[in-house]
């Protein structure tokens, strides 16, 4: 293969997580999921082969390294030196914590929020993955929608990758396409930080680039 393979719109109905698989001999390297199935019935995963060549990075699932360092602590900050970029990839490994009312990531340029992610697990009796941004004390408009569904479970483990593009933010939980959200603050290099808040126990937080 010549590079990952990209997304497609999967089926509204919800379907159980397809994580990709990667080189039997290489269970680290960067890839993006792959397309989701459009049975209505929970589905098989679906095999995708990762991009190879780049042995030293991330891909999911693969078995997960030890770790000797700590995890991370929460609220988790990340300065990020050369800001955002086409083709950079976050990963973030965690566990939703048991009574969790909500967590959230958020890109930042100065004290304006360029992407707010806030996963909502008790908002009115309902669940929901909050998008939108902020600049200066102004929020902007609330993207709510989503591919197949809430993906988060009180109390279990999860992996969430975060893409950024030219154009956009793409983001897959477990292996599956959840959602864009287009780019509001154009000047990628200006975002500088990441963080990550509330009700949520941080495993890793790895940055790639991919081919």
């Amino acid at each position: 293969p010549g590079g990952p393979v990209w997304p497609t719109q999967p089926s509204q109905q919800p379907t159980q997580p397809q994580p990709p698989s990667c080189w039997p001999e290489q269970p680290s390297i960067p890839c993006w999921p792959g397309p989701q199935s459009s049975q209505s019935a929970p589905a098989q995963p679906q095999p995708m082969p990762c991009f190879p060549g780049h042995p030293n990075t991330p891909c999911w699932p693969g078995p997960q390294p030890s770790q000797p360092s700590p995890a991370p602590n929460v609220p988790y900050n990340l300065n990020l030196q050369r800001g955002l970029y086409d083709k950079m990839m976050l990963t973030i490994m965690g566990q939703v914590k048991p009574n969790a009312k909500q967590f959230t990531v958020n890109f930042l340029r100065g004290n304006d929020i360029a992407f707010h992610l806030n996963s909502r697990f008790k908002e009115g009796g309902k669940q929901a993955v909050v998008r939108n941004h902020k600049v200066g004390e102004r929020w902007g408009k609330e993207e709510r929608y989503t591919h197949g569904g809430f993906p988060f479970m009180n109390g279990q483990s999860f992996e969430m990758k975060i893409l950024v593009t030219s154009g956009e933010f793409k983001v897959a939980v477990n292996g599956a396409q959840l959602f864009e959200f287009k780019h509001r603050i154009r000047e990628l290099n200006q975002i500088d930080r990441i963080n990550i808040l509330h009700d949520v126990i941080i495993t890793s937080v790895n940055v790639d680039t991919i081919p």
